[in-house]
């Protein structure tokens, strides 16, 4: 019914914010984009594409892309059921949260032959969105209900540490950790999305900070987490695999260690291409095996 090449334009034009990037990424020129884009748009009789800086597709154009993805990766699978045909490998975008990724997601995308990876960075709380809009085909995630139309898998926690170099809490907390030291020491945020500092920071003063927001540096970096916490730039949770290391050596102090963070992590994925991305579930499964905390525990 659609044109391919129109769908592969469409999302290309979405995933990389301009018909000059789209075309660059499909080999074709600008004007062969536009009139791809234009001609999907008139058969499907409504707009597919906001153009502005950058351009993102309307709702029926993201719906579109989902179709196109889903295609894509069923006609892999039946490429790689039939022996006389080569399938080539197909792009799979998948939304990761950043620490995931720093701790223990590269061996399981390593372990998959035949996809090249498209990973969205966001934080777990809200990646399942990215599922829901049928922007990725795959999410970590923190909510343990897949959304309708997708099935999931528990992988199990991440274990975070509250950390911070020996020199800073001399200097910042030298009566030790309580609510009145948290309210002037610096923190580390990952971004405005990042709740773990805020939630940690209510259980270990049972809330008496909750409504007292607390300085913090913005830094949407996990190693920079460390790195930072190591220059006493500022405190921050970080993955118990990142730091353990620099616990054990003494270049970093767990501010609460019978306290750790433990948050949940769950493997979500489109039930329609199930088939096509089963290899990259058992590679995710077996890898967060090795780092997180299982839920049995």
């Amino acid at each position: 019914m659609f044109d391919p090449a129109q769908l592969a334009a469409l999302a290309a034009v979405h995933r990389r914010g301009s018909f000059d990037l789209a075309a660059a990424e499909l080999h074709v020129t600008p004007s062969a984009i536009s009139q791809r884009i234009k001609g999907l748009e008139d058969m499907a009789g409504t707009l597919l594409i906001r153009r502005g800086a950058p351009c993102t597709a309307t709702p029926a154009g993201l719906r579109m892309i989902r179709h196109h993805d889903e295609v894509v990766l069923l006609e892999r699978t039946l490429a790689a059921d039939l022996p006389h045909l080569s399938p080539r490998p197909a792009t799979l975008r998948i939304a990761v949260n950043a620490d995931s990724l720093a701790t223990w997601v590269i061996p399981a995308l390593a372990a998959v032959e035949g996809f090249l990876f498209d990973l969205v960075i966001d934080d777990q709380d809200v990646s399942q969105d990215w599922l829901k809009q049928g922007e990725v085909q795959g999410a970590i995630t923190s909510h343990s209900r897949p959304p309708q139309g997708c099935d999931g898998v528990g992988l199990g926690w991440l274990r975070y540490r509250a950390t911070a170099a020996p020199e800073y809490l001399a200097r910042w907390m030298p009566a030790g950790v309580n609510a009145a030291a948290l309210m002037q020491a610096p923190a580390l945020t990952f971004s405005d999305k990042d709740r773990l500092q805020a939630q940690w920071v209510d259980r270990v003063t049972g809330g008496a900070a909750k409504r007292a927001a607390f300085p913090s540096h913005r830094l949407a970096s996990s190693q920079g987490f460390v790195d930072a916490c190591l220059a006493g730039l500022g405190w921050g949770m970080n993955p118990e695999p990142l730091v353990a290391d620099h616990l054990a050596a003494g270049r970093l102090v767990d501010l609460s260690p019978n306290a750790p963070l433990d948050v949940p992590l769950y493997w979500q994925f489109s039930r329609l291409t199930a088939p096509a991305t089963e290899a990259l579930t058992r590679a995710l499964s077996a890898a967060s095996a090795k780092v997180l905390v299982p839920f049995s525990d």
